[in-house]
């Protein structure tokens, strides 16, 4: 009931109902986006050839992006080469001085690194758009039946789909920044969510098909249904997680009356870089098959591309290195134990029994490497091990893993956005108690 009245709080704020019709109408925009083919395919042979070969890295890129790969149409590339800009960015302001002075100048620093990546959208969606236009051109149906239309040159072809697809990510992009500065934020998140989202239906209806047809029993399905709610509710439970550090403000006198003295806490969530690792992590995971799909018939660049297909062990150890690298990364950029401490000193705050100043932020960095530690790892067992029971349950989905972490972070990302909304507008949010913002402790 909670819940319910947090729902129909939100109809009663107008600001926030045009945020979420606004929201809305960008994410249908999106979706149809993904229906309109690219010029000069077969949809009838590329619907036929997806159908046979869906269980390889290209069938994960193609959750990403809502099935706009497998129907070849001009969102096929997503959000990622945005994703990848992003990372290059941010790599390069660990190393290069003068993109580490902007990540500090605030506003104006983030307006130009943010232009930065947008060039570097179109140059990494350039590139992913010849390898997918040689790759769709090398391929063919089971049956030999090209994926090319008839009539249709293969020169040709390559430059209109570098033209189609550059554009569309292009535009992607566009919508993505529209929902964070008009709609309800998180506009990237929520593509990539919607995107995840739109497989749903189509997975439960291929289960209950093989249910019906027998080629599953009502037993193993339950199983199935099994797994998929017990890594859902284990990735909510470590995702609410927190590690309260406790917090003294000082005592004053003010009049007659000693104010102050109060406790409170310093919240680090478990999980600290949300889903944000795993993104960055898939970014880079798909770039050995983009980089086979260059050289279609060069038998070491097919096996180079062959060994970072989910469920090699190749791509196990490099993608679960990459997710623990960039929860590293992603918090040291989220958090600076030296700022957190300085703030605390301006403020009069202090940790009970650690001296203010150096000493506060030698203690936060070393909570946050503790806790960093436990939620990388997590996010790397939740992101790997599924893929495995994929193929152990015969599932026709990606169960958990990469796809479910993702989707239930921006959920519960977007449902804090909304429970902070609705208390400074004084309603009820979601659940009174707020176990939405984290439990006690982990």
């Amino acid at each position: 009931m909670d819940a319910l009245q947090g729902f129909l709080n939100i109809l009663k704020i107008k600001d926030l109902r045009e945020k979420i019709v606004f929201t809305l109408g960008i994410l249908a925009i999106y979706r149809l986006g993904g229906f309109v083919p690219l010029p000069g395919i077969n949809s009838i042979a590329i619907a036929e050839f997806f159908d046979k070969n869906s269980n390889n890295l290209f069938g994960l890129y193609n959750t990403f992006v809502g099935g706009a790969l497998e129907r070849a149409s001009i969102f096929s590339l997503g959000i990622m080469p945005y994703i990848s800009a992003s990372i290059i960015i941010q790599l390069m302001g660990t190393v290069v001085p003068s993109i580490a002075q902007l990540q500090r100048q605030g506003q104006e620093g983030r307006a130009k690194l943010t232009q930065w990546t947008r060039y570097g959208t179109l140059i990494i969606s350039a590139m992913q758009a010849w390898g997918v236009a040689t790759w769709l051109s090398s391929q063919s149906t089971p049956t030999g039946q090209s994926l090319l239309a008839s009539g249709v040159g293969q020169m040709s072809f390559t430059l209109l789909t570098i033209l189609t697809l550059t554009t569309g990510t292009v535009f992607i992009m566009w919508l993505g920044e529209q929902i964070t500065a008009r709609g309800i934020g998180n506009g990237i998140s929520l593509i990539i969510f919607i995107g995840i989202m739109a497989q749903m239906p189509s997975a439960v209806f291929s289960e209950a098909e093989m249910v019906l047809s027998g080629e599953r029993s009502i037993p193993m399905e339950a199983v199935i249904l099994f797994v998929v709610l017990a890594i859902t509710t284990f990735i909510i439970y470590i995702d609410l997680g927190t590690r309260r550090i406790p917090l003294q403000s000082p005592k004053r006198v003010v009049g007659r009356k000693i104010m102050g003295g109060q406790s409170s806490f310093l919240p680090f969530k478990v999980n600290t870089a949300g889903v944000m690792p795993v993104i960055f992590a898939s970014a880079i995971m798909f770039v050995p098959a983009q980089l086979a799909s260059f050289f279609p018939n060069m038998t070491l660049a097919q096996n180079f591309g062959n060994a970072f297909l989910p469920g090699h062990w190749v791509y196990s150890v490099v993608f679960s290195v990459l997710i623990v690298f960039f929860a590293y990364f992603y918090t040291a950029i989220m958090y600076n134990p030296k700022d957190i401490a300085e703030n605390l000193k301006k403020s009069g705050g202090f940790i009970p029994g650690v001296r203010p100043g150096r000493r506060t932020a030698e203690f936060i960095d070393q909570i946050l490497t503790r806790v960093t530690l436990p939620g990388a790892i997590f996010l790397a067992l939740i992101s790997v091990g599924p893929l495995y029971l994929k193929d152990a349950l015969n599932m026709t989905f990606y169960v958990g893993g990469t796809s479910v972490l993702i989707a239930i972070g921006v959920a519960l990302e977007t449902l804090r956005q909304f429970q902070t909304h609705l208390q400074n507008q004084h309603y009820d949010g979601f659940m009174r108690k707020g176990k939405i913002r984290g439990r006690r402790g982990f």
